[in-house]
């Protein structure tokens, strides 16, 4: 398994990273993406492993903090061979503090974490999204402390903006708080808004992109195509609006574009080197450098997927 370093850390992560989000399949959302048990759990992570996969990824609201349980299980008496990041922010209790990311809620979801995941430190914790309410210096330095607390080791942010990010940033350096260094972004062929502000800003300040949902939330698993209906078993049926928008005439165009440059390359692992390319940030010129490189006939394939689509 390929390794990268993640963002302007020391730390080295593999190129590919486990969501366990289909662990436990709690609530009418969740069981939509799956439901899988300890016993389930604890055979995909050996499975991981075996790749080199070494990253789990969770979040506390991942079936009201099942997910984190199951995943604490399944890892149990390995922890040392495994990088565990999860997240809070969003609503997760009834009380007027269960939600944000004052001191308040976030001291008692790490602590949670920590408890459901059956560990004393956590590798990446991220929030889970931007609190506009409290002040970005109270988040900070409570990420701070537990930074020296040595229950966090790494910190990030998932769904912020651009400003979001860049004055956390800026807060951080201004008192010599710990910084981030991942953003779990949403970044996918059919999705590619990350591109606009948030991916030179994380390679102008050292903040790796951790990608959710590269398939486009399913829907470039290549099951999907125009004039075929939804296949039955797609989560799709009952979770799309949940999930990032895309027009149905650009799904089309992508993946028939695909279609053309596996034909023509004979690269039946397309998807799986675009999964592992969109997690690597780089500039325009230097991605289309890298697939000219590799030859015109895909280079000019390839434009017909990057291309604006009218």
């Amino acid at each position: 398994m390929e390794v990268r370093q993640l963002g302007g850390s020391g730390l080295m992560v593999p190129v590919l990273t486990f969501g366990t989000g289909t662990f436990g399949g709690g609530g009418d959302f969740f069981k939509h993406w799956g439901a899988s048990d300890v016993q389930g759990a604890t055979r995909l992570v050996d499975i991981c492993l075996d790749a080199g996969l070494t990253m789990f990824d969770s979040a506390d609201v991942y079936s009201n903090g099942l997910a984190e349980e199951i995943l604490g299980q399944a890892i149990a008496r390995r922890r040392e061979k495994v990088l565990i990041s999860t997240k809070a922010t969003f609503r997760n209790g009834d009380g007027p503090n269960d939600v944000g990311s004052s001191r308040f809620h976030l001291t008692n979801a790490i602590d949670g974490a920590l408890t459901r995941l059956g560990t004393d430190y956590i590798d990446l914790f991220q929030l889970h999204g931007f609190d506009a309410q409290t002040p970005v210096e109270e988040t900070l330095s409570t990420l701070d402390d537990f930074v020296r607390a040595g229950k966090i080791r790494y910190l990030g942010v998932s769904n912020f903006s651009g400003w979001h990010l860049m004055k956390s940033l800026a807060v951080a350096e201004r008192y010599g708080w710990t910084r981030y260094v991942a953003n779990q972004t949403y970044y996918s062929l059919i999705g590619r808004d990350y591109e606009w502000e948030l991916m030179p800003l994380g390679i102008d300040q050292g903040v790796g992109a951790v990608v959710w949902s590269p398939l486009g939330w399913g829907r470039l698993t290549g099951k999907i195509r125009r004039g075929k209906p939804l296949p039955a078993t797609s989560r799709l049926h009952d979770s799309a609006e949940f999930g990032p928008p895309v027009d149905d005439e650009r799904l089309y165009r992508v993946v028939e574009a695909m279609d053309e440059i596996a034909a023509e390359t004979g690269k039946a692992r397309l998807l799986l080197r675009q999964l592992k390319s969109i997690g690597r940030q780089m500039s325009a010129h230097e991605f289309f450098a890298r697939r000219l490189a590799e030859g015109q006939a895909e280079s000019n394939a390839t434009r017909r997927v990057h291309a604006p689509m009218g």
